[in-house]
C-alpha cells in the first residue's frame, strides 16, 4: 500500500497508549564475527514485555540514539507501550563506538548476524523483528539476502534496501568528488560544523558549505545535507522538526563516516543496486543475481521528499520482492516526509509510528 492521501495517517492500534514512559537501559556488549567490539542497548519499561524482541538498526555516522530524539514520543516509547522487547544495535558505523574504516560488507557479514544471535540468545526467542534504516537497512538486507539472519521474520526497511537511486547531484558527488576527497581524508564528519577540523581540506569543505547552504543557522545541519544527499536540507524537512531536535540533538548526534563506505556506495549507485565492495565469505557479489535467502516479510517505507535516496529506491525493491512472492510484502511512501524525519519528526508519533506498529503486528504469511 502506498500512502498518497490523507488516509495514509494510520490510527494507533486499539489498546495501545503511549504515556511518558520510565525506561531503563541495559547495555549488552557483544563481538562481531570478526572480533570487533559492538553493543546492544536493551530498553525496558516498567512492565515486562508482552511481545517478542524488535531490533532497531541505525544508519551511517550516527548512533542508536537516533531513535530517541527529543520528541513527544519516540519509536522506542511506542514499541515499549505496544509490549515489544526493544533492542538498539550499535554496529561498526555507530558514533557511539571508536571510529573505523568500514564497509557495508563487513556490517552484513560480521555485525548484524552476531547482533541477531545475541538478541535470540538473551531473550530465548525463536524469531525476532527488525526496523532498519538507511545504511543499517542496506547492510541488514545484505545479511538477510545472504541467509545470515534467518531468525528475523519481519523487517521494516526505511529509505533504501537493495536499489540505490539518488538525486543527480548526489550521483555527481559520488562519481567526481569522492575519488579526490579520499586521497586526503579518511572520514567525512558533519560535526566539523560544530568543532573546527584540523585538516585543511576539511576546513575548506566546511567553508564551502557555509557559503552555499543558507537554509538555516545550524552548520551541522548543513554539513549533514552536504555529506549525505542533495537538498536544502537533504535528510529532513525543517517543518517536521521541533527546535530541540534541530538545535540541540542534531549537532551532537552526527559524526564521522568512513570514506570506504562512500567508495562502495559510488559503485552501488553506478550499478543501480547493491553490490559487494569486498569479497567476504558468504556474501554474493551482486544482490540481484540470486534469489533472496530469507523468508521474512518485508515492509518498505520511504519519505516522498527524501533527498538522500529517492523513493524510487524502495519502489523498485518492493517490486522485485513482490514479483517473487506476490501479496506478501508491503510498500508505504509517506507524503511530506523526507529521510530521518520519519523517526524524529515532531509528529512522527502520529504520522509514522502507528504504521510501523501495525506492520510489525501483521500476519507473516498472507
Amino acid at each position: 500500500m502506498v500512502g498518497s492521501s490523507p488516509e495514509w495517517r494510520f490510527p494507533t492500534p486499539p489498546g495501545v497508549t503511549v504515556p511518558h514512559l520510565r525506561t531503563t537501559d541495559h547495555v549488552v556488549p557483544f563481538q562481531a564475527d570478526d572480533g570487533r567490539p559492538l553493543n546492544l542497548v536493551n530498553v525496558r519499561g516498567d512492565r515486562p514485555p508482552s511481545r517478542g524482541p524488535v531490533l532497531l538498526v541505525h544508519g551511517a555516522g550516527v548512533s542508536a540514539e537516533i531513535f530517541r530524539a527529543p520528541i513527544r514520543t519516540t519509536l522506542v516509547d511506542a514499541l515499549i507501550a505496544a509490549g515489544y522487547d526493544v533492542w538498539l544495535e550499535n554496529w561498526r558505523a555507530s558514533t557511539a563506538l571508536p571510529p573505523c574504516e568500514w564497509t557495508l560488507d563487513q556490517a552484513a557479514r560480521h555485525d548484524h548476524p552476531a547482533a541477531v544471535r545475541t538478541v535470540v540468545t538473551r531473550t530465548g526467542a525463536d524469531r525476532i523483528k527488525a526496523v532498519i534504516h538507511c545504511q543499517g537497512s542496506t547492510s541488514f538486507m545484505m545479511s538477510a539476502c545472504a541467509g545470515l539472519v534467518g531468525q528475523v521474520d519481519t523487517i521494516v526497511a526505511s529509505a533504501v534496501s537493495l536499489h540505490t537511486v539518488v538525486p543527480a547531484w548526489s550521483r555527481a558527488k559520488l562519481r567526481w568528488a569522492v575519488p579526490v576527497v579520499r586521497r586526503f581524508l579518511e572520514y567525512l564528519d558533519p560535526s566539523w560544523g560544530r568543532v573546527r577540523p584540523d585538516e585543511p581540506l576539511a576546513r575548506l569543505l566546511t567553508a564551502l558549505v557555509r557559503l552555499t547552504h543558507h537554509e538555516c543557522d545550524n552548520l551541522v545541519c548543513k554539513m549533514v545535507s552536504f555529506t549525505y544527499g542533495s537538498g536544502f536540507p537533504a535528510l529532513w524537512r525543517h517543518e517536521n522538526l521541533n527546535a530541540a531536535t534541530h538545535d540541540e540533538f542534531i549537532p551532537y548526534e552526527f559524526g564521522k563516516v568512513s570514506m570506504a563506505f562512500f567508495r562502495q556506495m559510488a559503485r552501488c549507485v553506478e550499478r543501480g543496486h547493491l553490490v559487494s565492495y569486498e569479497r567476504l565469505p558468504g556474501l554474493p557479489e551482486d544482490y540481484l543475481r540470486q534469489p533472496p535467502r530469507t523468508d521474512a516479510r518485508i515492509v518498505f517505507i520511504a519519505g516522498e521528499r527524501n533527498r538522500c535516496f529517492l523513493p524510487e529506491s524502495q519502489i523498485r525493491t518492493h517490486a522485485l520482492f513482490s514479483r517473487r512472492d506476490p501479496g506478501r510484502h508491503a510498500l508505504h511512501v509517506l507524503p511530506d516526509y523526507g529521510h530521518l524525519d520519519l523517526f524524529f519528526g515532531q509528529d512522527a508519533d502520529r504520522d509514522v509510528f502507528p504504521l510501523i506498529l501495525r506492520e510489525l503486528a501483521a500476519p507473516i504469511h498472507v
